[in-house]
């Protein structure tokens, strides 16, 4: 698999909600960071994630810059929330044709009186030390 399919298919099964096909393209050794929280687990970073689900009413790819073992994709969330759309931009890191590490970036203020709502993160998952 390429850069590219692997990134792809990791990113359209997270947003269809398909815990198994987004996890099945994560590598040994995985790690997870985001505003919110860091996690070495395959799916605990997914954990959640109907609950994102639930507020999202599309995602619009702006941007997909890839690598041999790297990817960065730029892309815009729109919510049926307060927060409204969310830009955001995800790095990857892969070997082996795996995902070895995401770095997810967006600014995390818009989110955190639902976070707070919503209760500590799922089982798997850290909440993060990353601003």
């Amino acid at each position: 698999m390429t850069t590219k399919t692997t990134v792809r298919a990791y990113h359209e099964a997270r947003f269809r909600g398909d815990v198994a096909t987004a996890a099945a393209q994560i590598g040994d050794g995985f790690r997870f960071r985001s505003p919110f929280i860091t996690s070495d687990s395959a799916t605990g970073h997914l954990d959640g994630l109907d609950g994102l689900l639930s507020l999202v009413t599309g995602v619009d790819l702006i941007s997909e810059l890839y690598g041999e073992e790297e990817a960065t994709l730029v892309y815009d969330v729109r919510t049926a929330s307060p927060v409204g759309v969310q830009r955001t931009a995800e790095h990857f890191r892969l070997e082996d044709g795996r995902i070895t590490s995401i770095l997810l970036i967006f600014d995390g203020t818009p989110w955190q009186s639902l976070m707070a709502a919503a209760g500590p993160p799922g089982a798997g998952a850290q909440p993060s030390t990353v601003d």
